[in-house]
């Protein structure tokens, strides 16, 4: 039986551990990325391990969610990591170069390598063939700090794509189309790989688009083979020397198999407020729009602005419609203006944005209060853009231009003839904007504003725990849910008790007064519970709040991961229906707790309230239950001396 590529490559990296679905493996990273909005835990954590220099081969700091700066508290982050990137030997990217993800793929990923990001889109990089993950910020610090990542193997499932794209239809479709088959649990538990004839006709950045909303399936990982395609990108990048060819056996055993037929695929539209709740953009009936938003770190790239560019041309954007465009990089947006596109967008009438996150994660351009905003992000949860009550659809660029010139989500298929992009010859490229490390570190510094607290240590696992249900949630509860993610917020990333105010702030008002009335407590959670984005402050927050354990019928991978790590136990229920015998106050206990993780016996929880006794279950490594019975992945790190 042959190998899958994502068992060669971790085959190639492994350090411990079995590749067999389940078994707990350590591997080897070769890269790390962090970005402002995740950093300034991630180099608090690096510091408090008390190392001299990173043991990755290459790390690099981007800044790029954080980047407006209507206080001082955004540029004192951007501070603090720049000079934590000096002192221990990391690459800093600076504010305006772009978008890490997009940055990361241009500049520094490579086929064949681990690369290891404090943000759950870092599986863009896997559209050339690398094994990107996605991870909390702990398990990042301990990544540069030791160069090692431990994680479940997954199962590897092979998407295998054949025929080819009908005019105007692009790769977010694509995704969009699978998200509408699998789901946003669909993935869970998987690495997706990416095969057959059809991916020849998708670009690197067309791959990209595919791997990076691969979170929103809930996979590990996605990732494609490194070909031909693949070579001429990275010539084109001015680094052929990174090229690696990389492909699966021909025989190789996947756990599943799902076949895409290109052509059946037509435009496609998420509609509000989930990534999978996905039709037809033909099947949608006449909507008026009220923004349109291009960019993020799914749909930036040179090909996908000059698509937009090129539809733009010699048109007008609705007088009904405000849109705004945000190249994924530096080198993009001066491309753009070097050949003219940029002119066009703007003689459209289009904004342009910096080369940053922005809208996407509620950064500015908020829309209008009950506004439809068509948006060719990632992600359309409720309250995302920053505007509670508006409605979100994600799109492809094609349609998210024809769109933004007749005011109506429109099918691009009806729109004209689709205008043809071609690669250029060389993508631009400069250094400009990173600040690379000097080989003199000692001496350097670290500078931290006022607004920047220490991250909150937990205690030891205790045997016996009581408490409240402070919340009961529903299925699908997101990171954003759990702690909102907006313009306001993001200047309080590192400052845990400011955050801690909004805890739950899109589903109850005064969670933290009720956390701290009762001394903290239990969360009960449905199916998939913190979803989304890979921020550990949904962990940090709770756990500054009194939150001992959180009891779902589901976690989503890389919220469980930070829950682990941050020392609040993740236990799921035997049988789903007892989710039903919970409320909001019961009292609950779980006695001999720590006796039940080592020896991987059941979890009895008692609901003293209604006098019943409810069997719950830990899935997680011997080595998760010795960090949650040390109170947490910083301080078992500390006591085994990794």
């Amino acid at each position: 039986m042959g190998k899958s590529l994502v068992y060669k490559i971790l085959e190639r990296n492994l350090l411990s551990g079995n590749l067999t679905d389940g078994s707990e493996i350590s591997v080897k990273v070769n890269q790390t990325l962090t970005q402002d909005s995740t950093g300034t835990m991630v180099y608090l954590q690096l510091a408090a391990m008390d190392i001299q220099e990173i043991q990755t081969e290459l790390s690099v700091a981007y800044i790029d969610h954080n980047t407006l700066q209507a206080g001082f508290e955004n540029a004192d982050d951007h501070e603090f990591i720049k000079t934590c990137a000096a002192k221990y030997g990391i690459i800093y990217s600076k504010p305006g170069n772009g978008i890490c993800h997009q940055l990361h793929l241009e500049r520094f990923a490579k086929p064949g390598q681990v690369l290891i990001g404090s943000d759950s889109h870092t599986p863009t990089c896997g559209g050339i063939g690398t094994l990107s993950i996605g991870a909390g910020g702990l398990d990042v610090a301990v990544a540069m700090a030791k160069s090692y990542y431990f994680f479940k193997m997954p199962k590897v499932m092979n998407i295998e794509l054949v025929g080819s794209l009908q005019s105007w239809v692009s790769a977010k479709d694509v995704i969009l189309y699978i998200l509408k088959r699998l789901s946003v649990k669909g993935g869970v538990g998987f690495i997706i790989e990416y095969s057959g004839e059809g991916i020849r006709n998708l670009s690197a950045t067309d791959r990209a688009t595919i791997t990076n909303m691969g979170a929103e399936l809930g996979a590990t990982t996605s990732i494609f083979p490194s070909d031909e395609i693949t070579k001429d990108f990275l010539t084109k990048q001015g680094r052929s020397q990174d090229f690696v060819p990389l492909t699966a056996d021909s025989d190789a055993h996947y756990d599943e198999k799902m076949q895409i037929n290109l052509d059946e695929i037509t435009s496609m539209c998420a509609m509000p407020h989930s990534p999978d709740h996905v039709k037809a953009i033909r099947d949608i009936e006449v909507t008026k729009i009220d923004q349109v938003a291009i960019g993020s770190c799914t749909n930036s790239s040179y090909t996908d602005l000059m698509k937009v560019a090129r539809i733009l041309e010699g048109k007008k954007v609705h007088p009904d419609v405000s849109l705004v465009v945000s190249p994924g990089s530096s080198s993009i947006l001066k491309m753009m203006s070097d050949n003219g596109a940029l002119g066009t967008l703007i003689h459209a009438g289009a904004r342009i944005l910096e080369a940053a996150c922005g809208p996407c994660i509620g950064m500015g351009q908020a829309p209008k209060s009950k506004a439809i905003s068509l948006r060719t992000f990632n992600r359309n949860f409720e309250g995302r853009c920053g505007t509670k009550d508006a409605s979100v659809f994600l799109v492809s660029p094609e349609t998210a231009a024809c769109s933004a010139i007749t005011g109506f989500i429109t099918d691009p298929s009806l729109y004209g003839e689709k205008p043809v992009i071609e690669i250029p010859k060389q993508y631009h490229v400069s250094n400009h904007y990173f600040i690379y490390p000097s080989e003199h570190r000692a001496d350097h510094e670290i500078v931290m504003g006022p607004n920047i607290k220490p991250f909150p240590v937990n205690e030891p696992l205790a045997s016996t725990m009581t408490g409240k249900i402070l919340l009961k949630t529903k299925d699908n509860v997101t990171t954003d849910d759990i702690i909102p993610s907006h313009a306001a917020l993001l200047p309080f990333r590192s400052n845990i008790p400011e955050l801690s105010k909004h805890c739950f702030g899109t589903i109850a008002n005064d969670f933290h007064i009720v956390a701290k009335k009762y001394n903290g407590g239990f969360i009960i959670g449905g199916e998939n519970y913190g979803q989304g984005s890979s921020r550990e402050h949904a962990a940090l927050v709770p756990l500054y709040l009194g939150i001992k354990v959180v009891i779902a019928k589901s976690f989503a991978r890389i919220h469980k991961a930070n829950l682990i790590n941050a020392g609040i136990l993740p236990l799921t229920f035997v049988n789903k229906k007892d989710y039903l015998c919970l409320d909001e106050l019961d009292d609950l206990r779980i006695s001999e707790v720590l006796s039940g993780l080592k020896n991987h016996k059941g979890i009895t929880l008692y609901n003293k309230t209604k006098e019943i006794l409810i069997p719950l279950q830990f899935t997680g490594s011997e080595r998760d239950a010795a960090i949650l019975a040390a109170g947490g992945y910083l301080n078992y790190a500390k006591q085994s001396n990794f």
